[in-house]
């Protein structure tokens, strides 16, 4: 496995399109964590990741990215609900498939190769012909990460809940998983909400998983086929300059400012109250 330093995320530019006819009738394609995702099948080499999968306080079924994938320079879409299906995202193994999902939210990079600072997630609604999983290719996420004693989320409301507060330096490790494999580190620095670690990722993993390493739980290696197990912890951002080179948004920083901009909306946001499948 190749480790790439000093290289910045991919960022896509919008193409709102309408899907051509609708995903095929048959229920039951498995949409999960690390699933390589497109905006539009006819650039296949523009692609993100997903992150996590699951649910709403208002039983939307839910799938989580970077948002920096997409850029909105005149400022239509972005940083604001979209109830409309014009963003369609696509499986970029099954694009025949048709729309996996269409965006809901995401916030624009403002003019950053590597994204808001707090803020870089993407809200997807997938559509009912698709079944959730927890399992990824080498991830099985387990709930969400809490952290009773750990730092608020500068995104959040007071008092911030426990998964909306931060995992401390040092001794926590996040295992992540993209193109290259799977690979873990520890969080050696913590700044508002964005963890950077050795844990490598490349260009087109942006928004992929991140799960905390359990403490006394198996790390993945050969013997266990890379897989591991934990919960969410965050999204993939950015490869920056600075060493260790990979930054995760945390999954406190996407809930806390998913509640946040809830309470504002009087009829709610896409993704609030987000809560990873139990479905296998």
């Amino acid at each position: 496995m190749i480790r790439r330093l000093g290289i910045l995320l991919l960022s896509l530019t919008v193409i709102w399109t309408v899907a051509v006819g609708a995903a095929r009738a048959e229920a039951g394609k498995r949409v999960h964590n690390g699933m390589q995702i497109l905006f539009s099948p006819s650039l296949p080499f523009a692609f993100c990741t997903i992150g996590a999968v699951g649910t709403d306080k208002y039983g939307h079924h839910i799938a989580m990215s970077a948002g920096h994938c997409l850029k909105d320079p005149d400022g239509t879409y972005a940083d604001r609900e979209i109830p409309d299906d014009v963003a369609p995202v696509y499986d970029r193994a099954d694009t025949e498939f048709g729309p996996i999902g269409y965006v809901r939210y995401f916030k624009d990079p403002e003019g950053s190769g590597t994204g808001h600072m707090t803020k870089d997630y993407m809200v997807i609604e997938l559509v009912p012909q698709v079944t959730l999983s927890s399992q990824g290719p080498y991830l099985k996420q387990t709930g969400e990460v809490k952290v009773p004693d750990g730092t608020p989320s500068p995104n959040a409301p007071h008092p911030a809940l426990d998964t909306e507060r931060l995992l401390a330096t040092g001794d926590n490790e996040l295992i992540v998983s993209g193109q290259t494999g799977v690979w873990f580190g520890t969080i050696v620095d913590n700044t508002g909400g964005i963890y950077r670690s050795a844990a490598a990722n490349l260009t087109g993993d942006s928004g992929g998983p991140a799960i905390w390493h359990v403490p006394g739980t198996e790390l993945p290696s050969q013997d266990n086929n890379f897989q591991a197990s934990g919960p969410w912890a965050g999204i993939t951002k950015a490869i920056t300059l600075s060493l260790p080179p990979f930054e995760y948004t945390s999954s406190a920083n996407i809930l806390a400012d998913l509640r946040t901009r809830d309470r504002a909306a009087p009829a709610g946001v896409f993704g609030a109250g987000f809560e990873v499948t139990a479905n296998p």
